[in-house]
């Protein structure tokens, strides 16, 4: 694994990737996709990411069904009255369809479980589309990680399909954030690709119906299925949360995944697997220990909320304890390797760096390849 500096930038690239739709390379006035490197992997580091990630996968799984078998709902703050909800959804096998394993890799070690966005994750254009296009004009003779695009179509078209059969598949997001909506329209358009029919639809802009108990659009017609880039913790708290359980709507990702998205889920793998070499040790409450340890809140997002230390006070907030590992550096820059699974399957990787050891919302986003 190195990072290398590229010998040449593409000339007008910021035409190049707004002609594919991608419009938010900078953000806050800061460059966010940077093409200016790039890190190399070898076939060898491709392969363990893989394995590891289908084996965390795996792990998680597991944990799902231990959750559910035990009635563990309550720990990860999930309010009761959705625990059947989350319960029949599991049990129904409703299909996912994506998740982003965080990691922390150097190329050395093992690959280590730094935290699962298996909710809402995003940079899956960046890492599906953008980087592969930035590839074929930058070296076309060498490979990358990323099967994403056709992983996403073969999931959509073989397995989430028979779901939505004929019915209209609707993908939403929040208004005025650009990078969840073209998220949501990115894989709208892998779906259509796969023989669906869509529409787009903002989170804002869906409504009830009481007088039939439906979910509608902004025509009054019935939302059965709805792919959402909307957390679950934020829906649960929604005016129409209740209504949910009651009503015939097929959502993505489907409620089990409340479980999967919440860190909870670090200190009971570590309890499930005990000195597993790609989990770092997490507990639930501070350990007594001079070893630095990270704070995370049960739901945070790009590096929210997070904090290192020795020390914790006690606290009635809803957080997790992982021991701290600092992130590689690479020439004063922290890279976290995002690894993606589609459906059940590891579908490539896209790498975030930054120059502090916590990755958040303006890191940048920076391509990769790998050679034998």
């Amino acid at each position: 694994m190195i990072r290398q500096p590229v010998p040449f930038i593409r000339k007008d690239w910021q035409k190049k990737v707004e002609e594919i739709g991608f419009h938010f390379y900078e953000i806050d006035g800061l460059l966010y996709w940077d093409e200016s490197v790039y890190y190399q992997f070898s076939s060898e580091e491709v392969d363990k990411i893989e394995v590891v990630t289908e084996m965390l996968y795996s792990m998680c799984l597991e944990l799902v069904e231990y959750v559910i078998r035990d009635n563990l709902l309550e720990s990860f703050a999930i309010p009761e009255q959705f625990h059947d909800y989350v319960r029949s959804s599991w049990k129904r096998k409703e299909p996912a369809l994506y998740g982003r394993f965080d990691l922390r890799y150097d190329g050395k070690g093992e690959p280590k479980l730094l935290e699962f966005n298996a909710d809402t994750p995003t940079a899956l254009f960046e890492a599906g589309v953008i980087q592969y296009y930035w590839l074929q004009d930058f070296d076309a003779s060498k490979d990358q990680f990323n099967s994403i695009h056709e992983k996403l179509f073969e999931v959509l078209q073989k397995k989430i399909h028979r779901f939505v059969k004929g019915d209209t598949f609707y993908f939403s997001s929040v208004k005025e954030t650009l990078e969840d909506y073209t998220t949501s329209e990115y894989l709208r358009d892998v779906a259509i690709q796969a023989g669906m029919n869509t529409a787009q639809i903002f989170i804002e802009d869906i409504g009830y119906d009481h007088d039939n108990k439906r979910f509608v659009d902004l025509d009054g017609n019935q939302i059965r299925f709805l792919f959402k880039l909307y957390p679950w913790e934020y829906m649960l708290t929604d005016e129409f949360a209740p209504n949910l359980p009651t009503t015939d709507i097929t959502l993505f990702e489907p409620p089990w995944k409340m479980i999967l998205s919440n860190k909870a889920i670090l200190p009971l793998l570590w309890e499930m697997y005990p000195n597993h070499p790609n989990l770092l040790p997490s507990y639930f409450s501070a350990p007594n220990t001079l070893a630095p340890f990270v704070e995370k809140p049960f739901f945070s997002r790009e590096g929210e909320g997070i904090f290192i230390d020795t020390h914790f006070t006690a606290s009635k907030k809803r957080a997790i304890y992982q021991k701290y590992c600092e992130l590689p550096s690479f020439s004063g820059n922290y890279p976290v390797i995002g690894s993606w699974i589609i459906g059940s399957q590891p579908a490539g990787i896209g790498v975030r760096e930054d120059t502090t050891p916590i990755t958040n919302n303006l890191s940048r986003f920076v391509p990769h390849l790998f050679c034998d």
